[in-house]
């Protein structure tokens, strides 16, 4: 997987930059020196919530997807995909704030479409998963990197006007195509299955959530470390329920899931934005 992202950071003037995990509290309140959450910011507090709905969004993302190739004409799928995810982010830019909805809509959007868009490089155009992963893992550092050096700043929560939006939905469409990748990279390459593949994803993700909370790794490196490796973690659970005995799963069927997922996510969303209001 990717290391943490300090690696494309300079090594002087960002320690407060690197301290803010996203408006992620820790244990006795934010961190020193981290920007505090505008009441424009365009993204959600980052809660225990926010990581349940993400996976839940992950593996829907990987099972709708898998749904429509099989329902549909590849290609038909594929173009629904991308309009859909231009249609929702369009909406998602439109509006002036953070907007639950709205937002993990184009979440969903994007996993469903980043999931095509990975399976296709391998499917349609034969490129190995580990070729596709470090491509996307290029990709994903170069957006990093021009995203610092043009912000001064990874936080999530200093995504409050156009530019640092753009910036962060290009980095959020990169990290599904790279956990795509990682987690077929994972399932069928190394010939772990999904089962054992999603043990081994939540296995380092709460190595990177230890490390965080020792402060040896700092925070917004932490963040984005952890958001990648929780598309295969969902993506390899849901994959594990949907498919058949004979791939080493449960069997009950990608439209199944699909729907679960989609009940699961809307409670979770309901309950955070719930949540958010009386706090």
């Amino acid at each position: 997987m990717t290391e943490p992202p300090q690696q494309i950071l300079p090594p002087h003037g960002t320690a407060s930059a690197l301290r803010d995990p996203g408006s992620t509290p820790s244990r006795t309140g934010t961190h020193p020196g981290a920007p505090a959450r505008t009441a424009l910011a365009k993204v959600p507090e980052i809660t225990a919530w926010f990581w349940v709905a993400k996976v839940f969004t992950t593996g829907m993302g990987e099972t709708a997807s898998d749904f429509l190739v099989h329902t549909l004409d590849p290609a038909v799928a594929l173009a629904l995909g991308g309009v859909g995810l231009a249609g929702w982010l369009v909406l998602q830019f439109a509006v002036r704030r953070y907007v639950a909805w709205v937002y993990w809509l184009a979440v969903v959007m994007v996993s469903v479409f980043g999931t095509m868009a990975a399976d296709a490089v391998h499917v349609v155009l034969g490129v190995p998963y580990m070729a596709s992963a470090v491509f996307f893992l290029a990709v994903l550092l170069a957006v990093f990197g021009v995203w610092f050096r043009t912000e001064r700043t990874l936080s999530i929560h200093s995504v409050d006007n156009r530019r640092p939006e753009l910036f962060y939905w290009a980095a959020v469409l990169t990290t599904f195509a790279l956990g795509t990748a990682a987690g077929d990279l994972a399932a069928y390459s190394l010939d772990l299955g999904y089962f054992a593949s999603g043990l081994i994803f939540a296995a380092v993700i709460a190595g990177a959530a230890l490390a965080w909370w020792r402060h040896w790794i700092a925070a917004i490196p932490a963040f984005w470390f952890v958001y990648i490796l929780t598309r295969p973690l969902g993506a390899s659970f849901a994959d594990w329920t949907a498919v058949g005995a004979d791939r080493g799963g449960l069997g009950w069927g990608t439209g199944v899931v699909t729907l679960v997922l989609a009940v699961c996510t809307a409670a979770v969303v309901a309950r955070s934005s719930a949540a958010g209001r009386k706090s």
